[in-house]
């Protein structure tokens, strides 16, 4: 379950990186409008936020894993689409973003229903991180190995998300029910509050949509910024790959640590301004100086990443609330962050450079800090009588 769980988090990025890593010459090749760009890092984004429900309500009816499963080889049918049609480009774009966004709220649904550790919420969210590595990084390559074809090398993604397809429903993926909450001699039932009226929900999502945004400006418009410094487009993307490796660590780690209450309390507020003052070190940062930034950029960006997934694993009271609050935290955070990519590249458009952009985005960070300070209190968000009456029962009774 674990290696198939790491497959598809593997898949849940490339479609995205791919494209940020060739981003000049999408136009060229496919003949879009230059103007449309802006578009073309939004459209996947945008996605996540509209199809966030998709993946609970499809797994109802069709067990987890197969929910997945379905959702993956739409990924493979959406990236051959887009590649070989350039007609579809922007529609099979958007095709891929639902699908991965299907298949990512089912991810710690899953790693709760079997009771992972922060070690396997960590080599998930490593997953992704590396996806978005090999997406960006091999992007080039693949184009020099099937003879400078761009859409040869942007369809060959489909290749993993079937085999993601295939391990995922082969190792099942089914959540292990909830234990009814009656019947049992002594037990009283519980009962939940609406995910919206939790704060607790509010402020995890908010910490999700944050740490999104920064993820997908930045992927969006790094390479395009680094080339606008002096660099050869193949080293820009180069160091897009960088900043993805270079977060694999932490990416693994931040789960991990977020288990421990003591340590939790600094990283979630302590992230945030770390990641603002990496982005202005990114700006300030002379050419020679950008892979030390860029690297420290993408580590602290993915640990956001890997704590913001910790966070609904933890922060919920069970698997079905796992899954809600994941669905919420991943919808409504990735409406957020849709706006990351297109609001960097109207920045950059309107002021002609990219300090406005940077400062802005050093900004975000900071009220991440805040949002994260927020999501670590308050009571475990649950959506199941369930789940509240079995947390109850945990708890020894007060002394009289």
């Amino acid at each position: 379950m674990l290696l198939a769980l790491v497959m598809v988090s593997i898949n849940l990025r490339p479609a995205i990186t791919t494209v940020a890593g060739v981003m000049n010459q999408v136009p060229g090749v496919f003949g879009l409008d230059p103007a449309l760009l802006p578009l073309l890092g939004t459209l996947p984004v945008l996605a996540f936020g509209i199809s966030g429900p998709i993946g609970p309500r499809l797994a109802r009816r069709l067990g987890t894993g197969r929910a997945v499963a379905v959702a993956l080889m739409v990924l493979a049918a959406a990236l051959i689409v887009r590649a070989t049609v350039p007609a579809l480009l922007l529609p099979g774009t958007f095709l891929a973003g639902m699908a991965i966004m299907t298949a990512s709220v089912l991810v710690p649904q899953i790693v709760k229903a079997n009771r992972g550790t922060g070690w396997w919420t960590g080599l998930c969210t490593m997953g992704f991180g590396l996806g978005a590595a090999l997406g960006a990084g091999l992007v080039q390559p693949l184009e020099r190995a099937f003879g400078g074809n761009l859409p040869s090398a942007l369809a060959v993604w489909a290749v993993p998300a079937l085999l993601g397809a295939f391990l995922i429903h082969r190792s099942g993926g089914r959540t292990t029910p909830v234990p009814a909450a009656a019947g049992t001699a002594g037990q009283v039932p519980g009962t939940a509050s609406p995910l919206r009226k939790q704060r607790t929900a509010w402020a995890v999502t908010a910490f999700f949509g944050l740490q999104a945004m920064l993820y997908f400006a930045i992927t969006s418009w790094l390479a395009v910024y680094l080339v606008s410094r002096g660099l050869l487009p193949s080293d820009a993307a180069a160091l897009l790959a960088w900043f993805s490796l270079a977060g694999l660590p932490a990416s693994l780690l931040a789960p991990v640590l977020a288990a421990r209450p003591r340590i939790l309390r600094i990283m979630a507020p302590g992230l945030g301004m770390s990641v603002a003052l990496a982005l202005v070190g990114v700006l300030v940062a002379p050419v020679e100086l950008q892979f030390l930034m860029v690297g420290i950029l993408g580590f602290v960006q993915s640990a956001g990443f890997g704590l913001a997934m910790a966070l609904v694993v933890i922060r919920s009271a069970g698997p079905q609330s796992a899954g809600r609050l994941s669905a919420m935290s991943q919808g409504f955070g990735f409406a957020l962050a849709s706006l990351g990519p297109l609001g960097a590249g109207l920045l950059h458009t309107m002021t002609g450079g990219w300090e406005v952009t940077f400062w802005v985005l050093a900004a975000e960070a900071v009220v991440l800090a805040g949002a994260g300070f927020l999501a670590i209190r308050g009571p475990l968000v649950s959506v199941e009588p369930a789940e509240v009456s079995l947390q109850t029962q945990a708890k020894p009774s007060p002394v009289r």
